[in-house]
């Protein structure tokens, strides 16, 4: 729900602060950039405390931040909110392949991520029509409170039904030193791609104004240096060697960032230009992109269905090519278009996200290594959120001197362009 309320607190919460758009970006931005770390942090702390103890941990830290994030004095203690935020959210991916991996070793439980996939999709779905009617009658600090009782009812229920630490694969129960638990964090590691990929951040949204064309040298040397340890560490927080021997998973981690550059493109510009552009409110934002999220749930059980008597790339194929009409169609709306038509698109859009995210969850599932299935499921969610991140970038420079039709535009041209190069990766010939 997080990632899909901001979507419409972005523009109140810009009027509150007069901040600026670009500025506010850094409240998308900043909570990816978090996740694209905190993902396969957690899932290295899943496969070595348990996924049951990390999850919980994280629910608690999210009902903490939630809870004080509206008495924020300005922006950028909200944006750091934010980012304390990505981190406590980050567990539930990793901790929910850990158990899975444990329980059901025989191979990819497809019904199972199904069911997880559709939990997602609904509560992604709700997010902008809740996010809509809370900013519209109590003000965006809504958008935060309400995580407090979701997540102190998470938390029950995770003590009740998820398997205990000793249950567990790769759980001990004595405590490791704290001198072990940072080495296999690779705290080095994470400090240099939180530079390097900051710097980058930043200098793509400085680019419309003023250019920190300092942050340029600093990004490049921070790349250099991260590839340059990783592949010296033994735990290292970016595997390079497990991905360079894995060209499987590395493939299924390239078209996820991909895919998710279009959904996100989607699913955080389409509220902004609707409320920017149209005029429209919050509720009516959020009810609008309701089926961008929400179609996909009624698809999950024929994907399903599809990845039993075929395969991943049959229903990545068919999902890229859904993505790519949604896509087109985009390039044909302006401010007259009606609302039952972008309904309709809206919906279109949406459809494709059952058969990427279980083709994507599935594929990755067989390529991940048995013993290291939590971190390959974190850093399938830090690709996934290297997308994202590219997404918001890209709205925030399209959008810099105000949101208007042309931008839009030119917003879905990005999105065709990356639809068809998922659809051609796909049908290429693969040993």
């Amino acid at each position: 729900m997080n990632t899909s309320m901001i979507a419409l607190a972005v523009v109140p919460i810009e009027r509150d602060y007069g901040s600026g758009m670009a500025a506010a970006t850094w409240l998308i931005s900043a909570f990816y950039l978090a996740a694209t770390v905190a993902m396969p942090v957690m899932g290295r702390l899943a496969d070595r405390f348990g996924p049951r103890r990390v999850f919980v941990s994280g629910l608690l830290l999210v009902c903490v931040t939630s809870a004080l994030a509206p008495l924020a004095p300005n922006i950028w203690w909200l944006v750091a909110a934010r980012v304390v935020l990505a981190i406590g959210t980050s567990v539930a991916f990793p901790a929910t392949m850990a158990i899975f991996r444990s329980a059901l070793p025989a191979g990819p439980p497809q019904s199972a991520m199904a069911m997880v996939a559709s939990a997602n999709s609904a509560s992604a779905a709700f997010g902008p029509v809740l996010g809509g009617i809370l900013v519209q009658l109590w003000g965006w600090q809504a958008t935060w409170l309400v995580n407090v009782p979701v997540t102190i009812v998470g938390v029950v229920l995770a003590m009740v039904l998820l398997p205990r630490p000793a249950q567990a694969r790769g759980s001990d129960t004595a405590r490791p030193p704290a001198r072990t638990i940072l080495a296999e964090l690779d705290l080095p590691g994470i400090g240099v791609f939180v530079l390097a990929m900051g710097c980058t951040v930043g200098f793509l949204l400085s680019t419309a104004n003023d250019p920190g064309w300092l942050l340029i040298p600093v990004a490049v040397v921070g790349a250099a240096v991260l590839v340059l340890r990783e592949l010296r560490v033994a735990n290292p927080f970016l595997d390079l060697r497990m991905l360079g021997a894995n060209r499987g998973l590395l493939m299924v981690f390239a078209q996820n960032s991909t895919i998710n550059v279009v959904f996100y493109l989607g699913f955080l510009g389409l509220p902004q230009w609707l409320q920017g552009a149209r005029e429209e409110g919050a509720g009516v934002s959020g009810m609008l992109v309701l089926p961008l999220a929400g179609i996909s749930v009624l698809a999950l059980p024929l994907v399903t269905r599809l990845l039993r008597r075929f395969d991943e790339r049959f229903v990545l194929t068919a999902g890229g090519l859904l993505l790519l009409c949604g896509s087109a169609g985009l390039l044909l709306v302006d401010s007259s278009t009606p609302l039952w038509t972008l309904v309709l698109l809206t919906a279109l859009l949406g459809l494709p996200n059952a058969f990427n995210n279980l083709g994507l969850q599935s594929m990755m599932y067989r390529a991940a290594p048995t013993e290291h299935i939590g971190i390959a499921s974190g850093l399938f969610q830090t690709f996934r959120f290297i997308g994202s991140i590219a997404a918001s970038v890209i709205i925030g420079l399209v959008f810099t001197h105000g949101i208007s039709d042309a931008g839009l535009t030119t917003i879905a041209g990005i999105m065709v362009a990356m639809s068809a190069a998922v659809v051609l990766a796909n049908l290429r010939p693969r040993r």
